[in-house]
């Protein structure tokens, strides 16, 4: 399964354009500027309607457009699928697969997504919940049948504060909380699970890439719920104990919204202690450990997209994550100079000027 054609319209500087991509590694090359980044924005929009760099509608449409469009055909034996996205400034994004709205459980039938950019050092080194978040999205890209665990939790949690607020205001009884104990804690237990389990098929490979990518010292991925790993009983039963401080502090105070994701170095965490570059290493050796995994479960490797992440590699690590991505699978890489691959030439190539893409050529 890969992506074979990519089609943009006004999407940021990104003219009416397409080019297509090889099935293995894919070079991405152009001046700083050019519309390097936004293509591989642009794609990921397409497979999957959301962005990791923005959240506004308004930064992905192009200067004087009115709209943004991305499609990605996407070939999978004898069969093609294609996934589009549009997004209109005040009226949302629409996402669609072969015409129609794209669902949750769609996920199956595109390549997962696995992402590296500069950008994304906030997983290392920003809050908790920018750890979270990604886990909830490895989580469903690892198993598409447990995709909307996240958004069950979130829903289950605002309808739980809501009433919360309702008490204090002596809108309604503190018994009432009692149901929603239940209904949060079966889902919480579900998460607390999915999340556990996905770490544990992480923390090996992590530890290993780490080494590989020159991290000195033992890097560690560890899950510390706040729960512990209670089942959905034990989660209730702490619930109700805490519904005196829910109700004083007018929130929920419990549960895996507070949830830590722990990347550390012989057992000091990289978010307070690790340098830039041990940072950028550490986040490398997450997404690589992630690729690792999902080809293990799905026996399809992941779509890798890679944004400036040979800059600041020297060259045994820039052929060891060529090697890496050369065992299988589909990946564009961005770069200025076509010599940050050192593979020989055995790759297609996607040249990007003033918001252009010239036709991938090469080998796949």
């Amino acid at each position: 399964m890969h992506v074979a054609l990519l089609e943009v319209r006004g999407f940021r500087n990104l003219d009416r354009t397409s080019a297509e991509l090889g099935d293995g590694i894919t070079l991405v090359h152009g001046p700083n500027g050019s519309g390097k980044t936004n293509l591989l924005e642009a794609l990921c929009v397409a497979l999957t309607g959301a962005s990791w760099r923005t959240r506004t509608d308004r930064e992905l449409v192009r200067f004087g457009d009115g709209m943004a469009r991305a499609e990605a055909t996407v070939v999978d034996g004898a069969e093609s699928r294609r996934f589009a996205a549009s997004v209109v400034p005040g009226e949302g994004r629409h996402h669609r697969l072969n015409g129609n709205a794209a669902e949750d459980a769609d996920a199956a039938l595109r390549p997962a997504v696995v992402l590296f950019s500069p950008d994304r050092l906030s997983l290392v080194k920003g809050p908790p919940s920018e750890r979270r978040r990604h886990l909830d999205g490895f989580v469903g890209g690892l198993w598409p049948t447990r995709a909307q665990l996240r958004r069950r939790y979130g829903r289950a949690l605002a309808q739980r504060n809501a009433l919360v607020g309702r008490i204090r205001a002596g809108a309604a009884s503190r018994d009432a909380l009692g149901a929603w104990d239940a209904e949060l804690a079966a889902v919480a237990a579900e998460l607390v699970a999915a999340r556990e389990q996905a770490v544990n098929e992480l923390s090996r490979p992590f530890g290993t890439l780490g080494e590989a990518l020159g991290l000195e010292g033992a890097a560690t991925l560890t899950y510390r719920p706040r729960t512990g790993t209670a089942d959905a009983a034990e989660i209730e039963a702490q619930l109700s104990e805490r519904r005196d401080a829910d109700l004083h502090r007018g929130h929920s105070t419990h549960g895996p919204h507070l949830d830590e994701v722990e990347l550390a170095l012989d057992g000091r965490p990289l978010r307070r202690f690790g340098s830039q570059g041990q940072q950028r290493v550490a986040l490398l050796a997450l997404i690589f450990a992630e690729r690792a995994a999902l080809l293990d479960a799905r026996s399809t490797a992941p779509l890798m997209l890679l944004d400036d992440v040979m800059s600041e590699l020297d060259l045994e690590r820039r052929r060891l994550l060529v090697e890496l991505l050369r065992a299988g699978g589909q990946a564009l890489i961005t770069a200025t100079e076509t010599d940050h691959v050192p593979d020989g030439g055995q790759h297609a190539e996607v040249e990007v000027a003033a918001g252009r893409l010239a036709s991938a050529v090469g080998v796949g």
